[in-house]
């Protein structure tokens, strides 16, 4: 019994020390945590997302959190009495619905802060509205009007460094305004990625529900753990890369020829998604990092 219990200190003991070198990389360094799909919806999954961000914090990270709410904006317009239109992908809102997915998101965002703060943590939940955060222009999807849905065009992190500098985790929510201070909704998948660029983020983390970037969608076995800007974007002119995942590969190149380190999509279905990826050698999603950036993995 000694025996198996020293085995399983040891094994405690390596996790720490191959964790070490990234949080001393890393060390008081911006990571952007993009939070949706499936790990918003399951509370077991948010319960270790937050989990992971939280630790983040406490070992000397400065996370900020991204977050989206489609799923549970659908349903409370759908309670409404009003069906959910899509246009390319992008919800079309009207100004009802844009109530409702403003209502949606500060319940959503709060809750955040709520489980944020009972792991020890202060946080503080905000919109792109506040501190002139994000400032948006309407956008239009194949020149299609789709209502209040907001093309970032400006970001003033000021707001976020301020946060930082008192040692609160900002919790952001997708909802901006434009030169009329009129209310839009964003893509947060967007938010997230002009967030990232404006602080100059180290890291950008996408939670998604797939397990990462593949150079065959078809076989699962096609997973590749590290990705070049020149790679993606030779992957995303095959014609390989199709459906959710075009914009966002989009997004990371974007993210990367704009000053973020490095970016990761991760599946976040998988329970503490985010400390295996940033902190084991060989993680567990897909890490996309600029030409000349030195390469984690080995072999890879």
């Amino acid at each position: 019994m000694e025996e198996i219990y020293m085995n399983e200190v040891l094994k405690k003991a390596e996790v720490l020390i191959e964790a070490l070198p990234y949080i001393q990389r890393f060390n008081r360094k911006i990571i952007v945590v993009k939070y949706g799909g499936s790990a918003m919806v399951d509370e077991e999954l948010k319960r270790h997302v937050i989990q992971d961000v939280t630790l983040l914090k406490l070992v000397g990270f400065k996370p900020i959190i991204v977050h989206g709410g489609g799923k549970e904006i659908s349903k409370w317009v759908e309670k409404s009495g009003k069906e959910p239109e899509f246009v390319n992908g992008l919800r079309k809102t009207d100004a009802d619905t844009m109530e409702i997915a403003e209502m949606v998101l500060g319940r959503v965002n709060k809750s955040l802060v709520q489980l944020v703060q009972q792991l020890g943590v202060l946080a503080v939940g905000i919109s792109g509205k506040d501190g002139g955060l994000l400032k948006v222009e309407k956008k239009y999807s194949d020149g299609q009007d789709i209502g209040y849905v907001g093309e970032i065009t400006e970001v003033n992190p000021k707001i976020l460094y301020d946060l930082l500098e008192k040692d609160f985790l900002p919790i952001v929510c997708p909802v901006g305004l434009d030169g009329e201070f009129e209310t839009y909704n964003i893509n947060a998948d967007d938010a997230a990625c002009a967030i990232a660029r404006a602080v100059k983020a180290e890291k950008l983390a996408f939670l998604t529900d797939i397990e990462g970037v593949y150079k065959d969608p078809d076989d699962a076995s096609s997973l590749i753990s590290e990705l070049t800007v020149s790679d993606a974007k030779a992957l995303l002119n095959s014609g390989n890369i199709g459906g959710g995942m075009l914009p966002k590969l989009s997004n990371c190149i974007d993210a990367i020829e704009n000053g973020v380190s490095r970016v990761h999509i991760l599946d976040g279905r998988i329970a503490h998604c985010l400390l295996l990826e940033i902190f084991t050698n060989r993680g567990i999603g897909t890490a996309i990092l600029g030409d000349e950036e030195e390469r984690f993995y080995d072999g890879k």
